[in-house]
């Protein structure tokens, strides 16, 4: 029996978007096909029918798989075929999460299990927004629980207008790139990055983005209506008010005594401690259970309880009489400590320490070889500036397991290798590759913000030239949904962000946002607190940098002695063969001579590194001898390579040859070549043409009359009676040419043994190349020998 299909579309920015139902994953709980162009994404849901016991999280995993074969590409590596999920498949996966995350029931246990599997790429339309549309419709459709439906668009900016969900290619030169998803009511999600727009322009992309939104979600509830499942039943549990009532007479005034300290480990060491003796005096032993009621509290009950007096104490503390467990304002930052230049053989280094939130941010440069490659279903291809976070167990005083990075610390990575591309120099004015690393050594919250501070500061330590320095701030809210009352908090600490409705992480110059993120735990927020926490956030940003700019205002005029030079040159694209030689043999050579390493790319652009710059400098002279044109004009020191009837060809540079006819080897009349040159014989030679073809004429004859020429005006020195000697014939025009020193292009000698002139001091030209002037000065200042 075919499958019964439905499905709805509707345009957005120019492009048909249709969800579908039906087709295919028939035993998923919920299962779409979304299509936005060619690009095509698979999202299923499938939730487990009973809790799971003994957690006090919702179990939900989002996992977002690239199949190679939806770009046409097979997978690199040995095995040729998907392993672990790349860091855009990560980034996509918790893209997808953090919007649908807040509106499953409060305190539901069951499993949930949400998987989008890119089928087709177009590699213009990002199939990270259709997992995000994706998963809200299987949800929807489904019996899971879930207060839905959401929309996701993206927002570019180009050419000064807001754009709907721009293409792949057009984001390269968008000054915006920010995603945001909501409910037809209110935002839940927005991250992204920008070149410094002001926080009324980010206010008005999320408008626009919010008008969009509304016409997806009105989508997924007419496909519900024809496809949709009746939910399950779920009845969240019960409070137990009495157990609460009876736990805060029990400690008194000791909770918030614990709970509002300024140190942190204080605080958890002591809030712990009383949790111990709440479940010691409260929990029902087996006895006791017996002999009371078979509806005793279990210490898991109890625990749940003390959590739950907490975050009630905190939060109404903040609302009510806007007091932090620190001592804090809700606009105060906490103090900030910076230190640069903290390790002496890095590149460049910064300790950030704002509270007891301190991370050590370090700066690598490298070459272009060491770029990292990308094998995506994206157009990029390489990637020249890469951050990298780790979070390590002791800085929360934990023991754990070391790993590989977490979805987390690539998130967090993400955030702030984003927030520094808005100021980095273009790969023209700086040909570096660049990787930070930000090591949290003591986390309090808003690690992700610092590691944004510590960037900008060890990339201004390391010579970097950025435009600006760049500064995070994490904001977080409390409200109260009953009646409406809401604070805004700045530089907000662990236990804030974990009590809080929302995280809302601020990045930018002193002139506009770089970087954005935003989560929350509610169902939403208006426009009107998103533009207070901006503005608040752009306050506490300016604060930040000021205090970093008394460490540091710019960047250092000079790069590390341990750091790599690289100077880069432009050479012809049919140059290259020139330079690499057959098999490499000419570029390797350059490469041993000079201690260097070279990169040539298609177009014709090389990239010199060396350890120091005279070493680079070296490598240049020889690529541009290499690849020099000569010019009409132009005296070389040649050797010939070859003697035809009608002529030599002598190798004027290195694999360039040119021609010099029998009727230009000298002044006067000769029977053959061999009578005056030879193979391997060196001479000195003039371009006198160049064809359309780019083979080249040379002359010697027009540099023997010259110097002949020359030497007849010269004065002549007087005899022994004061009679001026008299003129001398021309030398003969026959003869080996004989080079004296210096060895290196060395001027032709010709003519009787003379007492050398005294020469004068001239400069000296490039390696396979004289000035004209030059080389007359060598000829009227030397003397000829047959």
């Amino acid at each position: 029996m075919p499958p019964i299909i439905h499905e709805r579309s509707i345009e957005i920015a120019g492009r048909l978007l249709t969800i579908e139902t039906g087709r295919v994953a028939e035993q998923a709980d919920g299962a779409v096909l979304v299509r936005y162009g060619e690009t095509v994404v698979l999202t299923t849901v499938v939730g487990a029918k009973q809790p799971v016991e003994g957690i006090d999280f919702f179990p939900l995993t989002v996992e977002y798989e690239e199949k190679m074969y939806a770009a046409g590409k097979i997978p690199g590596g040995f095995f040729r075929r998907e392993g672990r999920p790349s860091e855009s498949a990560i980034l996509a996966a918790r893209l997808t999460d953090r919007p649908i995350r807040p509106l499953f029931p409060k305190g539901y246990r069951n499993e949930v299990q949400v998987i989008s599997t890119v089928l087709s790429a177009d590699q213009e339309n990002e199939p990270d927004i259709l997992s995000i549309i994706g998963a809200s419709a299987a949800l929807t459709l489904s019996d899971i629980p879930w207060y839905g439906p959401i929309g996701a668009v993206r927002i570019g900016e180009l050419d000064g207008a807001l754009v709907v969900n721009p293409t792949s290619h057009q984001l390269l030169q968008s000054s915006m790139d920010i995603v945001i998803a909501g409910t037809a009511d209110a935002i839940l999600m927005v991250e992204g990055r920008a070149d410094e727009i002001t926080e009324d322009r980010f206010i008005e992309a999320v408008v626009l983005a919010h008008e969009e939104i509304k016409r997806i979600v009105a989508l997924q509830l007419e496909l519900q209506a024809l496809a949709g499942k009746p939910k399950r039943p779920f009845q969240p549990p019960s409070e137990n008010v009495e157990l609460k009532q009876q736990i805060l007479a029990f400690l008194g005034d000791r909770l918030r005594e614990a709970v509002f300290n300024p140190d942190k480990t204080v605080r958890v060491q002591e809030t712990a401690a009383l949790r111990d003796q709440v479940i010691a005096h409260f929990a029902a032993t087996e006895t006791a259970a017996q002999e009371t009621s078979a509806g005793a509290p279990t210490a898991k009950d109890i625990g749940e309880a003390f959590d739950a007096l907490v975050k009630e104490l905190v939060r109404r503390a903040i609302l009510e009489h806007g007091e932090r467990p620190d001592g804090r304002k809700p606009d105060e930052i906490r103090e900030i400590w910076i230190q640069v230049g903290v390790l002496p053989r890095p590149h460049g280094s910064a300790l950030f320490t704002r509270g007891q939130t301190q991370v050590l941010t370090v700066c690598t440069l490298g070459t272009k070889e060491e770029e990292q490659f990308l094998d995506t279903l994206g157009i990029e291809e390489t990637k020249r500036y890469m951050h990298h976070y780790n979070f390590p167990p002791f800085s929360t005083g934990e023991v754990r397991r070391l790993r590989g990075p977490s979805r987390r610390d690539i998130g967090h990575g993400a955030l702030a290798e984003r927030a520094l591309l808005a100021v980095l120099p273009s790969e023209e004015d700086f040909p570096y590759t660049m990787r930070l690393v930000s090591e949290v050594l003591s986390s309090n919250g808003s690690t992700s913000m610092a590691s944004v501070c510590g960037s900008s500061l060890a990339l201004m330590d390391a010579g970097v030239p950025i435009r600006k320095p760049v500064a995070g701030v994490a904001m977080g809210l409390v409200t109260d949904t009953e009646t409406g009352k809401y604070t805004i908090l700045t530089d907000i600490q662990g236990i804030e962000d974990a009590l809080g409705d929302m995280d809302f992480k601020v990045a930018g110059t002193q002139d506009g946002i770089t970087a954005i993120q935003m989560d929350i735990k509610v169902m939403g927020i208006t426009p009107q607190i998103m533009r207070e926490a901006l503005e608040q956030a752009r306050r506490g940003r300016l604060y930040i940098l000021e205090k970093m700019g008394e460490v540091i205002d710019a960047p250092r005029p000079e790069m590390s002695p341990y750091a790599p030079r690289i100077l880069r040159i432009k050479i012809k694209p049919e140059q290259i063969g020139e330079v690499i030689g057959p098999g490499g043999r000419v570029i390797r050579s350059i490469q041993e001579q000079t201690g260097t390493k070279i990169s040539i790319q298609e177009d014709g652009t090389v990239f010199i590194s060396a350890a120091n710059e005279d070493s680079a400098r070296r490598a240049v002279r020889e690529i541009e001898r290499l690849t020099r044109i000569p010019e009409v004009g132009e005296i070389f020191y040649g050797r010939v390579v070859t003697i035809i009837p009608s002529g030599a060809f002598v190798e004027i540079l290195p694999g360039k040859d040119g021609f010099l006819h029998i009727s230009e080897i000298a002044p006067t009349r000769i029977r053959s070549v061999e009578e005056v040159l030879k193979v391997g014989q060196e001479i000195n030679v003039m371009v006198i043409g160049i064809r359309p073809d780019g083979k080249i004429n040379l002359s010697r004859k027009a540099l023997l009359e010259r110097e002949a020429a020359a030497e007849a005006s010269a004065p002549r020195p007087a005899d022994g009676r004061g009679a001026q000697r008299p003129p001398q014939p021309p030398p003969a025009s026959t003869g080996s040419d004989r080079p004296s020193t210096p060895p290196s292009r060395r001027p032709e000698q010709r003519g009787p043994s003379r007492p050398p002139r005294p020469q004068a001091s001239r400069p000296t030209s490039p390696p396979g190349q004289y000035r004209i002037g030059d080389r007359l000065k060598q000829f009227l200042g030397e003397d000829e020998t047959n």
